[in-house]
């Protein structure tokens, strides 16, 4: 079992230690928050539901960052009082992370780690494979419900993947995407797919819970268990000379991060959007 730790202990970084450790993906978690004791409070009382919802991962909380050098994944969430890292604030984090000399993955799990990963493989060298964000899964699997409420069945019955730049440059690739193991251009009409489309900006930013399964979802693909491709956030590659935006994409993960981007069917129109939305 891996271990993880987990920056900040707010709301979202609470979730996401929860569900981690109800699903026992972990040996051990490490919650980390330089606010007092919320940290070891928080891991605490995860410790205590074990009872009622078994598990074996080990939960326990701290002050120190350097604590976690030693983790597979560090998932970046939210502080207890100033909550996400935004700006100047995640480039700081990012540096200090950089500082421990960890090979550790960097999974960003808050709504607005899109600037911090680019500018963290752009500025401070990350590799873009090693820094990515989880966010666009959470908006994935809302769009799967609104399809599912659509046809009538279940979330559960919806593949489908979201590229793009969210809200308002956020394109489902509906050649890909499948209902009930049919494909989705077969079951919703062009006029139905437009108007699920209209649907997607108001998704943005997923809740709290939505994230922190995004987040859990992504880990699990990382350590091989479930299925290894979601949505997130990347890193534009800048080898060829052209500086784009990180955005939205599906990638397939491993225990060394991603290992390829799959780049779904897209029609010229979604192909057009999709560059338009990367484009600096």
């Amino acid at each position: 079992m891996i271990e993880i730790g987990i920056i900040g202990s707010g709301e979202l970084g609470g979730a996401i230690a929860h569900v981690l450790a109800r699903r026992d993906v972990a040996g051990v978690i490490r919650l980390i928050d330089e606010t007092g004791r919320v940290a070891e409070g928080k891991a605490l009382d995860i410790m205590q539901s074990a009872p009622v919802h078994p598990f074996s991962t080990a939960v326990s909380g701290t002050t120190f960052l350097s604590s976690a050098a030693g983790a597979a994944v560090l998932v970046v969430a939210d502080r207890a009082k100033e909550g996400e890292w935004l700006g100047e604030d995640s480039l700081t984090l990012l540096k200090r992370i950089a500082q421990l000399g960890s090979q550790s993955l960097v999974l960003w799990a808050a709504q607005g780690g899109r600037e911090a990963i680019e500018r963290g493989v752009r500025e401070l060298k990350f590799s873009r494979g090693r820094l990515f964000g989880s966010a666009p899964e959470g908006l994935a699997s809302a769009i799967r419900a609104v399809v599912a409420a659509e046809t009538g069945g279940s979330a559960q019955d919806v593949s489908l993947t979201v590229v793009g730049v969210p809200p308002r440059q956020s394109i489902v690739p509906w050649e890909d995407a499948t209902i009930s193991g049919f494909r989705a251009t077969s079951v919703l009409d062009e006029p139905t797919r437009r108007r699920l489309a209209d649907k997607v900006a108001p998704l943005w930013p997923p809740g709290p819970y939505a994230l922190a399964w995004a987040a859990a979802k992504t880990i699990d693909a990382i350590a091989g268990l479930g299925t290894q491709t979601v949505s997130a956030f990347v890193a534009a590659d800048d080898s060829n000379g052209r500086r784009t935006r990180a955005a939205a994409l599906p990638v397939r993960l491993g225990p060394a991060g991603i290992t390829r981007i799959e780049l779904p069917s897209l029609n010229s129109r979604d192909r057009v959007a999709l560059d338009n939305a990367m484009m600096l």
